[in-house]
């Protein structure tokens, strides 16, 4: 039997511009469905773990329409309630060289971020999980979904669960003060934290030194000193983060920082042209949890998330849709794209 994987947060409503289209362009959009808790467990089905996705959502066709999309690609969706006024849209432009892509929310009143705890038996869902993953656009959606991951989060650890959490700020949702005061008390419940400079900055208040993305360069240093800072804060078995240079926005390098509280490891970096960013650094929580729960090395389960989530930035989506096989043949170096026949 698959090792079990559960994940909690919101799905919504992706509606992108066709072709590279500016929104005052389009007269249709591409539907889709994602969100990042969601966009985990649908890679963790993929490489053959059982994924299992908790949110609310409406009791509508749209709210069963999200279902339907995950159950598609093998996601565990028995623990989903239904309820609430609606599900959250958002509107993505996708960007090309110099002009970035731009995402229009509009997620109020989602069903999600009105939840109380009782419609959940996390003693339930969690029969039999290894691990329990969320991330930080949850607990932002309302106190009630902020109150809701905190249950989650103490539950997995009452069971002996491994937990992690994806920084990911997001500030249309929240302040830089909420978000600190809330994140900062998830993260006791938390052993493995995963998120870029950036959220580690804006959410927990960890500044990397002399680091500029959009400048196309690195300074690995400034992460060793943050990522001391929060092992010695919040004591997390292991800290990760994504490694993104900017050179624009069809061009990115693309690597990790993965850190055990001993050693440190910098992936190699790839080159990657981009289809669609959204979703990458999903891809490389859920390439890194993969690791982990299957027993590979620190360095190995790095690997492993920074490819799958190269080949993410190359499909169309929330999802990645690379299969085991691809990564583990990007992870040992061929990156060549040759047809296969």
């Amino acid at each position: 039997m698959s090792k079990k994987v559960v994940t909690l947060g919101e799905i919504m409503l992706r509606l992108s511009t066709p072709d590279f289209k500016r929104f005052v362009q389009s007269d249709s959009f591409d539907v889709t469905y994602g969100g990042g808790e969601a966009n985990v467990s649908a890679a963790l089905c993929n490489y053959g773990l059982n994924g299992t996705f908790v949110t609310k959502v409406p009791n509508n066709p749209i709210g069963q329409s999200a279902i339907n999309h995950l159950r598609r690609y093998g996601v565990d969706t028995q623990f989903i309630v239904r309820g609430g006024d609606r599900l959250g849209i958002y509107f993505l432009e996708t960007g090309a060289s110099m002009r970035a892509s731009q995402v229009v929310y509009d997620r109020a009143g989602a069903s999600i971020a009105d939840v109380n705890i009782d419609e959940f038996d996390f003693d339930k869902i969690l029969d039999g999980a290894v691990w329990f993953h969320t991330t930080g656009i949850t607990p932002a959606l309302s106190d009630k979904a902020a109150a809701l991951t905190e249950a989650a989060l103490k539950a997995a650890k009452a069971k002996g669960i491994t937990t992690s959490i994806d920084l990911n700020y997001r500030k249309k949702l929240w302040s830089k003060e909420k978000a600190r005061e809330v994140m900062s008390r998830l993260c006791q419940y938390v052993d493995v934290c995963i998120g870029n400079e950036e959220d580690a900055d804006t959410t927990l208040g960890f500044k990397a030194k002399d680091t500029d993305v959009t400048k196309g360069e690195l300074n690995l240093e400034g992460f060793k000193d943050v990522f001391h800072q929060m092992k010695e804060k919040f004591n997390f078995k292991f800290i990760a983060s994504s490694l993104r240079e900017s050179h624009s926005a069809s061009d990115n390098g693309w690597s990790a920082l993965v850190y055990d509280g001993k050693e440190f490891y910098h992936t190699k970096q790839y080159q990657v042209r981009i289809v669609d960013r959204v979703g990458s650094g999903d891809s490389f929580a859920s390439g890194l949890i993969y690791g982990l729960v299957t027993g590979m090395s620190m360095q190995d389960a790095a690997e492993f998330g920074v490819a799958a989530s190269a080949l993410k930035h190359t499909i169309p989506g929330d999802l990645n849709h690379a299969t085991l096989s691809e990564v583990k043949d990007l992870m040992k170096g061929d990156g060549s794209g040759r047809v296969q026949r």
